[in-house]
C-alpha cells in the first residue's frame, strides 16, 4: 500500500478511531469535537472553506475506506462524522454547552436519521451518499442550535 492510500485509509477511519471496539461512529464525532475547537477560532469564511473542503475530500476518502473494508457504508468509517459535526456548528457560538449538545444532537440525528436522512443513507450510493446522511445530521443539528441561540436557550 502507499503512502497515499495508507493516508486515506487512515482518514477514512478517523485516525484510527473507527477502528475502537464499540461506538466508532461516537469516536469519530470525538475527532470532529477535536477539529472543531481551532476552527472554531477562525473568521467563519476560513471554517466554511475548510469545512466544505473537508466535506469534498470525504467523498473519495469515504469511498476508498469503504474499498478496503469491502462494505458500502462500514461502521469504522467516520470521516462522514468528523465532517457532519463541523456542519453542525457552523455559526455556533463556542462553548461548552453549544459543543455537548451538537455533539448529543448530531449523534442522535445520525443514529436515528429521521427524514430525509434515511432516504438519503438508503438512496444515493458510494461516497457521496455516506457523506451526505451526516451532512443533513450536521444541518439538522445546526438549525436546532441555531433556534436554541434565537430562543436564548443557548449561550
Amino acid at each position: 500500500m502507499t503512502v497515499k492510500r495508507r493516508w486515506l485509509y487512515y482518514c477514512a477511519t478517523g485516525f484510527g478511531t473507527g477502528h475502537l471496539p464499540k461506538m466508532p461512529g461516537t469516536y469519530g464525532t470525538l475527532v470532529g469535537v477535536m477539529l472543531y475547537l481551532p476552527l472554531a477560532l477562525l473568521p467563519l469564511p476560513v471554517y466554511l472553506l475548510l469545512t466544505g473542503g473537508i466535506i469534498i475530500a470525504g467523498i473519495p476518502i469515504c469511498r476508498y475506506g469503504a474499498e478496503q473494508l469491502g462494505d458500502h457504508d462500514h461502521p469504522g468509517i467516520v470521516w462522514d462524522e468528523i465532517s457532519g459535526f463541523l456542519v453542525a456548528m457552523i455559526a455556533v457560538p463556542l462553548s461548552l454547552s453549544s459543543i455537548l449538545l451538537g455533539f448529543a444532537l448530531f449523534r442522535l440525528f445520525d443514529i436515528v436519521k429521521p427524514w430525509p436522512i434515511c432516504w438519503l443513507d438508503q438512496k444515493v450510493p458510494g461516497g457521496v451518499g455516506m457523506m451526505l446522511d451526516d451532512i443533513a445530521a450536521g444541518a439538522a443539528t445546526c438549525i436546532c442550535l441555531h433556534g436554541m441561540v434565537y430562543a436564548g436557550w443557548l449561550v
